[in-house]
């Protein structure tokens, strides 16, 4: 088998799409959790703790000097990264939650008795036959 048709067999794995599906939607996903942080969470927050914007919090380490730029501990930034982070695995354990719930309920219910088939039904048919008779 060539390289290629081992990899065109790889790729066509249902469990690779899946996985690329959800790496696609994952990034995506990121993408709106942070804006919604930036720019609806983390406003009202530094507007209560007093006009703050998030990314201008930083510690200066060492001045700019001439053409070099300042060196600062951006600790702002890391805030907004850590509430993202918080949301998103909030909201995955949610959906993760749900999933779960479902996959119970299903399993849960029990899945109705196959119908009997012909052979059996016949024998049933005969059973009752000769219980009549011996009565």
């Amino acid at each position: 088998m060539s390289m290629l048709q081992e990899f065109k067999a790889f790729a066509v794995r249902g469990n690779v799409v899946d996985m690329a599906v959800g790496i696609i939607i994952g990034a995506a996903f990121g993408k709106v959790v942070s804006s919604f942080v930036n720019n609806v969470i983390m406003p009202p927050l530094g507007l209560l703790i007093g006009g703050v914007d998030f990314a201008d919090l930083e510690v200066v380490l060492k001045e700019a000097v001439g053409d070099l730029p300042a060196v600062t501990l951006g600790y702002g930034l890391f805030i907004q990264s850590v509430v993202d982070f918080l949301i998103v695995a909030a909201a995955i354990f949610v959906a993760v939650k749900v999933m779960n719930n479902l996959k119970r309920k299903e399993e849960a219910a029990p899945s109705a008795p196959p119908a009997p088939t012909k052979e059996e039904s016949l024998l049933t048919e005969i059973r009752d036959l000769l219980k009549q008779q011996n009565s």
